[in-house]
């Protein structure tokens, strides 16, 4: 029996980003985040959008983000598994939790019906423009870092 060595070599990717498409994507998210007016709410819904978009380097920048405003270890460990931790999450972050998981998965090829007006019942129109503006900017921000594979680390306070 012959032990095959399988090594995989990476792609060296660009760790440039053109500081105009940056300055305008920071803006989105800036904005967002301050119509949301909840920036523990905010920093969990960007988490759970960089989870399942695998991207380190969001992550480790917003659970640093998240303990500054005050979002609990518990939270922060439970985020993954939100829907079966009822008691953890109350149900107006539980719904903005379920929507920043539909614009971000869009499985269906929309957000189902449901979801939005779970998450309508908890947030004005405003507040609501606002978290689906937040969830597409993360959405973004994440497939910016994980297409050039920058590593978790560069995050600076």
């Amino acid at each position: 029996m012959t032990v095959r060595t399988v090594r995989t070599v990476r792609t060296v990717r660009t760790r440039s980003l053109d500081p105009a498409v940056g300055q305008a994507m920071s803006a989105l998210s800036a904005t967002a985040k301050k119509g949301l007016g909840d920036p523990a709410l905010a920093e969990l819904v960007v988490i759970r959008a960089s989870q399942l978009n695998h991207c380190a380097f969001c992550l480790d920048m917003h659970l640093t983000i998240a303990r500054k405003h005050g979002v609990s270890e518990q939270q922060l460990e439970l985020l993954a598994a939100w829907d079966e931790a009822e008691e953890v999450f109350d149900e107006r972050e539980r719904a903005a939790l379920a929507l920043t998981e539909a614009v971000t998965v869009l499985t269906d090829g929309f957000v189902p019906d449901d979801v939005y007006e779970r998450a309508a019942a908890h947030f004005d129109d405003c507040q609501l423009a606002h978290l689906i503006g937040l969830v597409v900017a993360i959405n973004n921000w994440n497939r910016v870092m994980v297409a050039r594979r920058i590593p978790p680390g560069g995050y600076q306070t």
